[in-house]
């Protein structure tokens, strides 16, 4: 695409705020999944007083639960989950400089709010492109949580991993705006 904005991870912050809603994007560098399993985790051990198994800080996390790797991939498919499931921890961990979340469908308004205060941005990953976007990691290492199998927090190594942003530092919406247009047509 001719606006493709490319990012090297880490997703600063002031680099996060230069991001609007509807750029596409593709990423390069290191981001880590985790799913609902994991972020309860995390979110208990923070308030229990225990660090972290990651500094978090400026980072992205990918909302995913990957299939097994076939021989000579490092990941199987890896296409994104429902972005709400994990809307009760979200923003604890933005709190802990998490900068950006990739994953599909909406975010609660308590979420958003916390993007805004934290200068954080919402990525939307292509739900049914699951194949297409595991080419584009080229390492998968899981990190803490073995147990959790698939919703593990893992490392991943990703080169032009493809994504949209959705809602941005100041809470710009692409999924509303491209609604809006809508609303306006008089049938």
């Amino acid at each position: 695409m001719e606006n493709t904005i490319k990012i090297a991870t880490p997703l600063t912050e002031d680099k996060a705020r230069k991001l609007k809603a509807g750029d596409f994007v593709l990423i390069t560098g290191t981001i880590y999944t985790s799913r609902d399993a994991a972020h309860k985790r995390m979110v208990e051990a923070l308030a229990s007083g225990e660090k972290l198994p990651v500094d978090f800080n400026d980072q992205i996390i990918y909302y995913v639960g990957p299939t097994p790797a076939k021989p000579g991939q490092a990941i199987g498919s890896a296409g994104p989950t429902t972005s709400s499931r994990m809307d009760a921890y979200a923003p604890r961990m933005l709190e802990e400089g998490l900068r950006g979340m990739i994953g599909k469908g909406y975010r609660s308004p308590a979420v958003v709010e916390a993007m805004k205060k934290h200068g954080a941005v919402y990525f939307a990953a292509t739900g049914g492109a699951a194949a297409l976007i595991a080419k584009t990691i080229k390492k998968y290492e899981v990190l803490a949580y073995e147990d959790l199998g698939p919703e593990a927090l893992a490392r991943l190594t990703v080169e032009d991993f493809p994504a949209i942003v959705v809602i941005d530092s100041e809470g710009r919406n692409f999924y509303e705006q491209g609604q809006e247009k809508y609303r306006t047509i008089n049938c």
